[in-house]
């Protein structure tokens, strides 16, 4: 994991390497470094900063455009701090027009993110799951994107281009989106919410040569489908932003409901992690072994 002193990365395979070895990257969601620095442990290639968990962990909000630039920045920078593996943002519609865009990836790229996404929805957008969403001309977003590529420092820093048209359009026009978001230089496409089999299918069939990211929203629009076929159809990323959310959600009102009814958390103790151990995981001994080196006299 990443020190105080600095990171390791460089010793790892990036993100494009990655993808370039025909890898199926599976990057579970986080929105916190502890959830990243948990991912990481698990023996993750990569972690995703879910825009969902976002909203839902910092405002207590869904997913509904109300995160900004630099609060969506701010995270990104402290989740890619934490850890050495790749982490791919969420950087919703890029945050204005084709020139907001630019910023957006400079502001990203500098946080230390291996990649983000960009939507072409209407602002301000929504969760993929939701209903009642927009998007704009596809003309738009293919410039969105043209810019991005255009204002990265590195290639090493990846564009992925989503389109939000299946729910609003249907899934042909959401290809046909798509396919203009690749001419415009994306490295990678995420179509989003295809509501059947049938069609994830036919998103992979449609892009055989591109890489392509499938985002497994449990509870979402999207049926669950095996590791072993979205391989197989040649997915080169899979995401998982809710489910660290919701795991912690329902365990965090358990333990409440517990606390409430016994009036302490004694009950609770014999499941929690032990104190020592999560001072440990959090970085504590590298602490200490910096403030013997730096000690005064």
């Amino acid at each position: 994991m990443a020190g105080l002193l600095g990171s390791a990365r460089g010793g790892r395979a990036s993100l494009r390497e990655m993808l370039d070895a025909g890898e199926t990257v599976l990057a579970p969601g986080c929105y916190d470094a502890l959830g990243a620095r948990l991912i990481e442990e698990a023996g993750f290639p990569a972690a995703y900063m879910t825009g969902f968990g976002s909203a839902a962990s910092h405002l207590g909000r869904p997913d509904i455009g109300l995160m900004s630039l630099p609060e969506m920045v701010d995270n990104a920078r402290r989740i890619a701090s934490a850890v050495d593996i790749p982490v791919i943002a969420d950087a919703d519609t890029g945050y204005g027009n084709a020139i907001n865009v630019i910023r957006t990836v400079r502001e990203y790229e500098a946080a230390g993110v291996a990649a983000i996404h960009i939507e072409d929805q209407v602002m301000p957008k929504k969760c993929g799951h939701l209903e009642g969403k927009q998007v704009v001309p596809a003309g738009e977003m293919a410039a969105k994107v043209s810019a991005a590529v255009a204002a990265r420092r590195s290639t090493e820093f990846l564009i992925i281009a989503r389109t939000d048209a299946r729910a609003v359009e249907g899934l042909e026009m959401a290809l046909t989106r798509a396919r203009t978001y690749v001419e415009a230089g994306a490295d990678a496409l995420f179509v989003e919410a295809p509501q059947s089999e049938a069609e994830i299918e036919a998103v992979a069939r449609a892009f055989p040569d591109v890489p392509l990211l499938f985002n497994y929203a449990e509870g979402g629009k999207t049926p669950a489908v095996s590791y072993q076929r979205l391989r197989s159809l040649g997915f080169s990323l899979v995401i998982f932003p809710l489910t660290l959310l919701l795991v912690a959600t329902s365990a965090m009102r358990a333990a409440l409901a517990r606390v409430k009814a016994d009036g302490s958390p004694i009950e609770l103790l014999p499941s929690l992690l032990a104190f020592d151990e999560f001072v440990d995981f959090i970085g504590l001994p590298e602490i200490r072994e910096l403030e013997q080196r730096f000690a005064e006299g």
